[in-house]
């Protein structure tokens, strides 16, 4: 497992020098994050410029309240910037809004789950944690000196998890573009392998020829589907982008003294069922798509009745209550998709193996949520671990926000036209070392000090809040909910005036304000600090913020007119 193998190595090499023990552990090195990190907000300078409002100007605004996790819907997935990779994030995120929503969410699955929301929305907004730990964090030398001594490993969507079903005369051609997605990723993991430490520059040559590649694949493999008959849902570009993980760095800086407890919202894996299936006759393909769809939201409801009914019940309640009925329905799934593929060709057998799914941490065969033994990543990232959920390195109790501003805003040139149902988007840059700081946004500051944001913690007066104002984009491309980048279908409006690119439309621009109860002391003795990836050490300019648009759409465009009619309304 590269992993283990990454951490191994680098202790062999004698290059970490500390021990760190999560959960209230005894590190040898500075334990709080870098004071250079944190600043006072009154030496900030003031620079936040608003674009005035022209004649055809949006100027309402339309609120929206989805509470602060206090239902504690943690979750290290990141199911905008990385679906369909498990753990993708490496840090844990705070969700509010839909319930059921995990890396492997498909719409329909959105669109049946709970919310948080009191108006019914259920959109997903998620950003990673702040929390508060004065004993165990490595400093910025450690890791840096621990980053150093490993190599990063590319990690991307298992795109045999999200097939639809598959023509039979389109099977062959199908295979021959998956084997070929295979070879390009283990290719692109041979480059970073090959290279000590982080280097921006190659992992993003690396990344966006393989992302082109890979776009170019999934389009290679829709055209043969839809040729045969087969539906392509348009969402599969969202399976185009890959990452860089230095989880090494993660498994170094985390002891096997460490006393595993319950992990972030425990999710349902069940093995993959449509990479066993042959081609499917064209009779029988709209049988075995619903059928495939009626599988992915009995794992999404499973999950949201796990977040539901946590602490529930005695030991076996789970496998009674949840595991138990999961099997019996996925059986019977099953079993109607081998009949209709047996009504035209030769009825599959075994599938009713792939019924039995488990929980993260236990045994099992389940491939749901984890990546395929055939991806050249196929190690899984670690699990949230200890008292406080934590991941390697990213440790400590977690502050719930004392509140949590969701607003949709208008635009300083024109009206705004609805966003479209599942829209997604992202804001900052949870990667600015390992990917560079292109994308990355300054979200910090105080409450009071709404004229200045900050690209390191700050240290708030007396009385003031630590705050993060994270801005989503403004303007959409018209046409696509999704982006093999996850960025290009989307844009910021223009700084100065507040015009949205060419080509691009206003559409309500959404700002989450996140406010925090932290004491003073703690914020002077750098203290508290946002989850992150490895190779950020809990940079504060590596702060990002997730949005998937779930609302209907005649609430979305209710919010639309109310913005347009420079309205206040919730």
């Amino acid at each position: 497992m590269r992993v283990l193998a990454a951490g191994t190595a680098l202790a062999a090499a004698g290059v970490l020098t500390a021990t760190f023990v999560s959960g209230g552990g005894k590190g040898t090195a500075d334990a709080s994050t870098s004071l250079n990190q944190y600043v006072p907000i009154e030496r900030v300078a003031a620079g936040v410029v608003n674009p005035r409002p022209g004649r055809d100007a949006s100027r309402g605004r339309f609120t929206v309240d989805c509470g602060t996790n206090g239902n504690g819907k943690f979750s290290p997935d990141n199911p905008v910037a990385q679906p369909g990779i498990r753990n993708g994030a490496e840090h844990v995120h705070d969700f509010v809004g839909n319930k059921a929503i995990t890396a492997f969410s498909s719409d329909a699955d959105l669109d049946a789950s709970g919310t948080t929301c009191r108006n019914g929305d259920k959109s997903s907004y998620f950003w990673p944690v702040v929390r508060i730990d004065p004993a165990v964090r490595a400093d910025g030398a450690t890791v840096r000196q621990a980053l150093s001594g490993t190599s990063g490993a590319v990690v991307c969507p298992a795109v045999r998890d999200r097939l639809p079903a598959v023509p039979d005369t389109a099977r062959a051609a199908v295979e021959q573009q998956l084997a070929g997605m295979d070879q390009l990723e283990a290719a692109a993991d041979r480059r970073i392998l090959a290279v000590k430490g982080v280097n921006a520059d190659l992992n993003n040559e690396v990344l966006r020829k393989l992302g082109a590649d890979r776009a170019s694949a999934l389009a290679g493999i829709g055209d043969a589907v839809r040729r045969a008959g087969g539906a392509w849902p348009s969402a599969m570009v969202s399976m185009a982008d890959c990452d860089i993980s230095y989880d090494g760095v993660h498994a170094a800086l985390h002891t096997s003294s460490t006393k595993a407890g319950p992990v972030a919202n425990p999710q349902v894996r069940c093995p993959g069922v449509r990479d066993k299936l042959p081609g499917v006759p064209r009779q029988a393909l709209a049988e075995v798509d619903r059928s495939l769809a009626e599988l992915d939201r009995q794992i999404s409801e499973a999950n949201e009745r796990l977040v539901a009914t946590r602490g529930q019940g005695g030991a076996a309640f789970v496998d009674n209550a949840i595991l138990g009925p999961l099997k019996a329905k996925r059986t019977a799934v099953l079993d109607r998709i081998a009949i209709a593929i047996g009504r035209n060709a030769p009825r599959p057998e075994g599938l009713g193996k792939l019924a039995t799914c488990t929980l993260d941490g236990q045994q099992g065969n389940g491939q749901q949520g984890g990546k395929p033994s055939a991806s050249p990543s196929a190690a899984a990232l670690p699990d949230p671990q200890g008292p406080n959920l934590e991941l390697p390195n990213n440790t400590g109790g977690i502050v719930r926000p004392a509140a949590v501003l969701i607003e949709y805003r208008g635009n300083a040139v024109s009206k705004v036209v609805p966003m479209p149902k599942f829209l997604r988007e992202l804001t900052g840059d949870a990667k600015p070392t390992s990917r560079g700081p292109a994308n990355a946004r300054a979200t910090w500051t105080c409450s009071g000090f709404a004229d200045r944001l900050s690209d390191k913690y700050p240290i708030c007066p007396a009385g003031s809040q630590v705050q993060r104002v994270q801005d989503f984009p403004g303007c959409w491309d018209g046409k696509n909910t999704d982006s093999a980048n996850h960025r290009a279908h989307v844009a910021f409006a223009d700084r100065k005036t507040g015009a949205c690119p060419a080509g691009f439309v206003a559409i309500p621009q959404l700002r989450i304000t996140l406010s925090y109860q932290i004491s003073r002391e703690v914020q002077k003795k750098g203290q508290y600090a946002l989850d992150s990836f490895p190779e950020e050490n809990h940079n504060p300019f590596s702060d990002h913020n997730d949005f998937v648009n779930v609302n209907s759409a005649q609430t979305m465009q209710r919010i639309a007119t109310c913005i347009n009619k420079g309205k206040d309304c919730r």
